[in-house]
């Protein structure tokens, strides 16, 4: 599904062109009973763990329990389609992620529109993911990976958790922008993709630096570069992928979002203690230790990052002619 440049636009800028019709929702203070935050992943992992701190936060600054609800399945389609669908009242939202954005245009028939059904509270954090090797395979730095792929075209098996995951199309991003020619190896999860890794069953992945980290540090996996533009705090001596090759960046990132027609008040408020708890020592140190870096702002700001990262990911899947399983 190809986006209309007026679609990017709409996203970029809808937070802040709500109609002013569903006002009469809102009662006089928000909220007034419980909300629920809906999560399209498993519960423990990087999408739960962050919703339940948040959750805790603002129920702590709103005075309302925020019930995290865990609907897993489909990359997080089902859970983005059940929040499309709920009441724009407030008491509903989702917990917004880079799958989000590919699925887009990843899948050609969804029941609903991200790009339009969803409209943006605010941005939570991104996660580089880091681009690492088995051990075995005789590279050390990404000059002489892409070196060593061009002399073997073909014969180095590219793995991810699955087809459409971020760690798929920052694989898949690499190979464009480089030319590199590897096989593509999907997990069910990165887990099982990591033990073959380790055991040299397949030779490099752009997994969630929170999933890999310690293997890392144990030497078990050879780091090679991160994915986003700067260096993670988690690994200072890991340079970024973008120092050769320039313009590359990709990310796991995480925010909130409401249902489409949701009042411009309720957005409001929920963007202000969002961006409170970003602030807060305390939840800025958990973030931190998660390997995060904080994306605070607007909800225009958060819309204008979801715009990009649909635009971006379009690209790539209809270059590398990506199909959902």
């Amino acid at each position: 599904m190809r986006l209309p440049r007026r679609t990017i636009l709409q996203l970029a800028a809808g937070a802040v062109a709500l109609p002013a019709s569903s006002r009469f929702a809102l009662a006089q203070t928000y909220p007034n009973k419980p909300v629920r935050f809906v999560v399209g992943f498993a519960a423990g992992g990087a999408n739960d763990i962050l919703a339940r701190l948040f959750g805790e936060w603002l129920a702590e600054r709103l005075g309302q329990p925020f019930i995290v609800e865990n609907r897993a399945g489909a990359s997080g389609n089902i859970a983005a389609e059940a929040v499309a669908k709920s009441a724009p009242d407030g008491y509903t939202l989702l917990f917004v992620n880079a799958p989000n954005a590919i699925n887009a245009t990843l899948y050609d028939k969804l029941n609903f529109n991200f790009a339009t059904d969803i409209v943006p509270v605010g941005g939570i954090m991104r996660v580089p993911n880091i681009m690492e090797v088995t051990p075995s395979l005789p590279v050390r730095t990404i000059p002489e990976f892409i070196a060593y792929a061009k002399a073997n075209p073909e014969k180095l098996n590219m793995a991810s958790a699955g087809i459409g995951t971020s760690i798929h199309v920052s694989g898949e991003l690499f190979k464009m922008m480089t030319g590199i020619r590897m096989a593509h190896v999907p997990y069910r999860g990165s887990a099982p993709m990591l033990t073959d890794l380790m055991g040299g069953q397949v030779q490099v992945t752009f997994d969630n630096l929170p999933a890999s980290i310690e293997f890392i540090r144990a030497g078990k996996l050879r780091p090679l570069g991160v994915t986003t533009t700067a260096r993670s705090e988690a690994l200072p001596n890991v340079p970024t992928i973008a120092q050769f090759v320039p313009g590359y960046e990709a990310s796991a990132w995480f925010g909130i979002g409401a249902p489409r027609n949701t009042p411009p008040d309720v957005i409001a408020t929920l963007n202000r203690e969002v961006n409170a708890g970003l602030a807060d020592p305390k939840i800025k140190a958990k973030l931190a230790d998660l390997g995060g870096t904080i994306i605070p702002g607007s909800p225009a700001d958060f819309g204008r990052l979801i715009a990009s990262e649909i635009e971006k990911w379009a690209k790539v899947i209809k270059f590398a002619n990506i199909k959902p399983e």
